[in-house]
């Protein structure tokens, strides 16, 4: 086994498809946020392509952003808008300079601040990308709250990566995909009947 060497720079995130395929993005500094891999990206935008089809026009939220990965991987694909929710300070500074390097500020809106604080929906979004740090239970709660707020309406799909043990289980929702990419493990729910 090699040791990781501390002084070496990280792999940089690329977007995976969509318009702006194979460009770069920033990711926060520090050892706060956990961006997510691309191959986990690749595979969670596959699943979802091949239930959703296509990602033109969607109303996007992608909670505990961290980079803004996901949210901008759904925005490269043709979704029409992401909100981008992020409580950490530096992780907010790089979705900024993600939005800022795509130009894509006219369709997005960054929240910094917790995504348990967050209030009603105007509407539902039609995609919802969440990737709460790892064995809290963060996106189970989330998902609840945010369901009985009116996020969460009959033809949204969510998707959340987890890690592979955390069991993943909100009232009114169901689970319809579970994929294990690594450590993580991607679910797609759906609202339950």
């Amino acid at each position: 086994m090699t040791k990781r060497n501390p002084s070496a720079k990280p792999k940089p995130l690329r977007v995976i498809g969509g318009e702006w395929r194979g460009r770069t993005m920033l990711s926060p500094k520090g050892e706060t946020t956990r961006p997510t891999a691309d191959r986990t990206r690749e595979t969670l935008f596959n699943m979802l392509a091949s239930r959703i089809g296509s990602f033109e026009g969607l109303s996007v939220a992608d909670l505990f952003a961290g980079s803004g990965a996901l949210g901008l991987e759904a925005l490269s694909r043709g979704a029409a808008s992401c909100l981008f929710v992020e409580e950490d300070k530096q992780a907010v500074e790089a979705i900024r300079a993600n939005i800022a390097k795509f130009e894509v500020r006219s369709r997005c809106e960054v929240h910094h601040g917790s995504v348990m604080q967050l209030g009603p929906a105007k509407v539902p979004h039609d995609l919802i990308l969440l990737d709460p740090p790892y064995g809290t239970g963060a996106g189970n709660v989330a998902l609840d709250r945010l369901d009985r707020l009116g996020w969460v309406g009959s033809a949204t799909w969510i998707a959340l990566e987890t890690a592979r043990q955390d069991e993943v289980e909100i009232k009114s929702l169901s689970v319809e995909a579970e994929r294990i990419v690594g450590k993580a493990k991607l679910t797609l729910l759906r609202v339950s009947g």
